[in-house]
């Protein structure tokens, strides 16, 4: 059989014509190629979709069509969905700055990575955001892309020699609205020198209303201060306990992550009963969900049961992509900000943010009239 280069005709018997459209996409049939004309009637009959019209709105209106006839496929289009709702959103402000320590005493459950995308995705929909890297491995400042080697004004500096924090911030520069104070590896010795200074368990807590005294008189306040704590419970992260209000814990969905918390939330009460009576656990984030397993599902479960209120809804997947971020001295909602991941980290900050709403608000939310 002899192959033509002319295009078929639809009198020619043996002709064929193979064509795929997007033009929702912007993308023009395969040149030699032609697609025949095909009636409603034979669409419907064959299953087809009909390709939505160009517009205002091709993403909206492409979901339509965005197969789900496979566990993968129907991942990529609830992701589509999610991502549609969330895209512009800006997030109410609180009344007054939100100091929330990020703690877990436990390693390797998110801690920094849950602090720096928080962050970000916070700053990203239109609040003021500044991250205190309390952890002298510096990763908070690594992800955030600030210098943070030996020389570099720090946290340490705040805690044991009484700078002022304006002196340390530095400014995030690949997200608007972001700042960080960074730790260096000094820091690693402020845990046996603050023992010896006065007001040891305080100092972190009057250099942030010092600071936050002078935003005010400023142009503008800070929404929220994070607080990046090492995995431990030792002076530095005592001191991060008594400058916040609230508590954020990242947990991971293992049960290790789990035999942590009760001792944890002991210190809380601890610190609540005898320095800062205003401390109390707001958020619990789950870390590291894996949905193909029943541990995740059942350390998901038991944890929502025990923490009906605290508990936010989004839990976090695991994600290469989370993960290859600070390698590149960003976070994830600047490294890839389509990845499932950054659209998780996204919406938990969403949650944390409309925690400062009120019932009538969250009402005129759920309606869709409160931007």
């Amino acid at each position: 059989m002899s192959a033509s280069n002319e295009p078929s005709t639809p009198d020619t018997e043996a002709g064929y014509s193979v064509s795929v459209t997007r033009p929702w996409l912007g993308v023009e049939p395969t040149p030699g190629f032609r697609q025949p004309a095909q009636r409603p009637a034979e669409a419907r009959e064959g299953g087809v979709t009909a390709a939505p019209a160009t517009g205002s709105q091709p993403l909206v209106e492409s979901i339509s069509l965005l197969d789900d006839s496979t566990p993968l496929a129907l991942e990529v289009a609830e992701d589509t969905r999610r991502r549609i709702a969330l895209a512009g959103r800006r997030f109410p402000r609180p009344k007054q700055t939100r100091v929330i320590t990020v703690s877990n005493q436990k390693g390797g459950v998110g801690k920094t990575t849950t602090t720096v995308n928080m962050a970000a995705a916070l700053a990203q929909a239109g609040l003021r955001v500044l991250v205190l890297d309390n952890d002298p491995q510096g990763n908070a400042s690594t992800a955030l892309g600030i210098d943070h080697h030996a020389e570099v004004p720090s946290i340490y500096d705040v805690l044991v020699e009484g700078m002022p924090l304006k002196d340390v911030v530095q400014k995030c520069p690949d997200i608007d609205n972001l700042w960080c104070a960074p730790a260096t590896i000094d820091l690693a010795g402020a845990e046996i020198e603050l023992v010896s200074l006065v007001a040891r368990e305080s100092r972190l807590e009057k250099a942030v209303a010092t600071y936050l005294r002078e935003q005010e008189a400023g142009p503008g306040r800070l929404d929220y201060i994070l607080i990046d704590c090492p995995p431990s419970l030792g002076l530095l992260t005592v001191n991060a306990f008594v400058a916040a209000q609230e508590v954020l814990i990242p947990i991971q969905c293992e049960y290790y992550a789990l035999e942590g918390l009760s001792q944890l939330l002991r210190n809380v009460d601890l610190i609540k009963g005898h320095l800062n009576p205003e401390l109390h656990v707001s958020t619990i984030l789950l870390t590291m969900y894996d949905g193909r397993t029943r541990l995740s599902s059942q350390v998901a479960d038991e944890v929502r049961a025990h923490f009906t209120t605290e508990v936010l809804k989004t839990t976090v997947p695991r994600s290469v992509r989370i993960s290859e971020a600070p390698s590149h001295g960003q976070t994830v909602m600047t490294y890839d900000p389509a990845s499932s991941g950054a659209l998780s980290y996204l919406e938990a900050a969403r949650e944390l943010a409309e925690q400062v709403l009120d019932e009538s608000e969250r009402e005129q939310r759920d309606t869709g009239d409160l931007s």
